[in-house]
């Protein structure tokens, strides 16, 4: 039974009586047509629903068939207008929906082509390969004309020459847009990349021609990014040549990134930090510098980790995220490029099915990252060589029981092979590494057993059958609340989940979401089965693409 205690005083609706109709199986189709309004009346002693009608004041409303109190109200809520305006003018989106970077190319070309048709924004996962293999994914995005995209650029503490090296390629090909993540705070070629070609509009006030989506989880990195560029750094650059001393001077008037994404409990990189207390909070700290610093053109603030389900995308925007941005479900895609033992695996995953394993880019850090242990042993192996790591000063210095442990199971081969293979990889990759690595038989421990966290990502990737076991998936608990919420429906399946329909799903039953709280909020009393929204086929979602 669908009850009302609502008491809208003075507010009446009128219509036809052939628009009313009553039980929750019919507010239910109301609230799912989302580019109507839902009016909620009394009528003959019940509820009744209409998705169109005259609402006014009691004294003002003209009787058109029938005149009935308004019990409650919703307007529209059409899944392109969730989110910041600006935002999605700024990237010319549809949606405020973005599918993050996943390194090794996982998010790929093939993903991007989707989402930027789609009207949607995906970042190229450049994380872990080299420059060649970034040029080639940009050449190919770039014969799209006007396809949103963008390109990760990854913090590099232990390889700050390929990062620069990613800066001089996204400046030559004129890569216009990028997601900078794991920064741990500002670099100079990060710095460089966003000044590069800056200037004025007629009315003076500074253009960037390179864009910067942050994705952050601490207070203090994203004060940083939206803040304007380090002094030292601007001052650094103008002596280096790369700037102007008018550029440099625009360089206040700037933040260093357009937008900012709060990143909360995600696969790969992060912190594991809470949502709710995370979003609100950078969205005060941006409020709190835009009036310190006045920017023309001020960050918006978006929302990252945990985003899979329609209830946690509705509380983003709920929240004020100005945007959306979803990682681990997207790997499981069939656009993802990576192996389907691995979508099958991620289709399989419920939300404890995570542990968080050493960071093969920043190992000696202590870094972490969150990855799926449901099916693989990686989390747990890792770890153990962190431990070694921090208890051991060479690969000699290890017991032998240990020593036999990690070159039989996890090497697959000796010591020595396998700082032959690793010294083959810097050689071409940095040079200096293996220097430092002769001198330093620790940092040589490191690079051997950073190949092997380095090298179980590729066998995830390319499903190498007889290293299930090493699997590296980066994957938060996003994953398994997606698979609770597409269990029994055509999205169970890893083969049917595309990223454009998983997206465009997860939009739609969100403003549905919307709308039914909309109503409860006015004190109606809704049957639970309303709030129930199930994944539906592409040709069945209203107003998409």
């Amino acid at each position: 039974m669908v009850k009302s205690d609502s008491n809208m005083e003075n507010l009446s609706w009128s219509g036809e009586k052939e628009w009313l109709k009553s039980g929750a199986r019919s507010i239910k189709e109301a609230i799912a047509k989302v580019d109507q309004p839902v009016y909620l009346v009394k009528y003959n002693n019940t509820l009744a629903v209409a998705n169109k009608g005259y609402p006014a004041p009691a004294e003002l409303v003209e009787a058109r068939g029938v005149n009935l109190p308004l019990c409650a109200w919703v307007p529209p809520v059409l899944p392109e207008n969730l989110g910041a305006e600006d935002f999605k003018r700024r990237h010319n989106l549809k949606y405020a929906y973005l599918m993050g970077a996943m390194a090794h190319g996982i998010s790929s070309v093939r993903m991007l082509k989707a989402a930027g048709k789609a009207g949607m924004l995906g970042f190229f996962g450049s994380g872990g390969l080299d420059v060649d293999a970034v040029d080639s994914a940009i050449k190919e995005l770039q014969q799209e004309e006007n396809l949103p995209f963008g390109f990760n650029l990854i913090h590099s503490p232990g390889d700050q020459q390929l990062e620069q090296a990613v800066v001089e390629l996204y400046l030559r090909r004129r890569v216009r847009l990028i997601s900078a993540s794991a920064f741990m705070g500002m670099t100079l070629p990060l710095v460089q990349y966003r000044l590069a070609g800056i200037d004025q509009d007629a009315d003076g006030s500074p253009v960037c021609k390179n864009r910067i989506i942050a994705k952050v989880s601490r207070e203090e990195l994203a004060e940083k990014f939206l803040s304007p560029p380090a002094p030292d750094m601007v001052a650094a650059l103008r002596d280096m040549g790369l700037i102007s001393a008018r550029q440099a001077e625009l360089a206040s008037r700037i933040p260093m990134a357009d937008d900012l994404t709060a990143e909360a409990d995600s696969g790969g990189h992060t912190d594991n930090r809470p949502a709710l207390a995370m979003l609100p909070t950078f969205i005060a700290i941006r409020d709190r510098l835009n009036q310190k610093f006045g920017f023309e053109h001020p960050p918006t603030v978006g929302l990252a980790g945990g985003i899979a389900s329609p209830q946690a995308v509705a509380a983003a925007f709920g929240m004020g995220a100005a945007y959306v941005l979803t990682g681990s479900i997207n790997q499981g895609c069939v656009e993802a490029a990576t192996s389907t033992a691995v979508k099958q695996m991620l289709a399989e995953a419920r939300q404890a099915d995570i542990a968080m394993a050493p960071a093969g880019d920043m190992f000696e850090l202590g870094v972490k990252v969150q990855v799926l242990k449901r099916g693989t042993m990686f989390a747990m192996r890792a770890a153990r060589l962190y431990d070694l790591y921090c208890r051991y000063d060479s690969l000699e210095s290890i017991p032998p029981k240990e020593r036999l442990f990690v070159e039989r199971q996890l090497l697959r081969r000796s010591f020595q092979e396998a700082w032959q293979d690793t010294k083959a990889f810097f050689v071409k990759r940095d040079p200096d590494q293996i220097k430092l690595a002769e001198k330093d038989p620790k940092h040589q421990m490191a690079l051997v057993f950073r190949s092997y966290l380095g090298l179980a990502s590729i066998w995830a990737r390319e499903g190498v059958e007889d290293r299930v076991i090493d699997y590296q998936i980066w994957c938060g608990p996003a994953m398994g609340a997606f698979n609770q919420w597409a269990n029994g429906s055509f999205l169970e399946f890893a083969e049917n989940r595309r990223c454009v329909e998983v997206g465009l799903n997860l939009l739609y039953a969100a403003a549905r979401l919307m709308r039914a709280v909309g109503l409860a909020n006015q004190g109606i009393k809704l049957p639970r089965e309303i709030f129930e929204v199930h994944p539906l086929p592409l040709e069945q979602i209203p107003l998409t693409i």
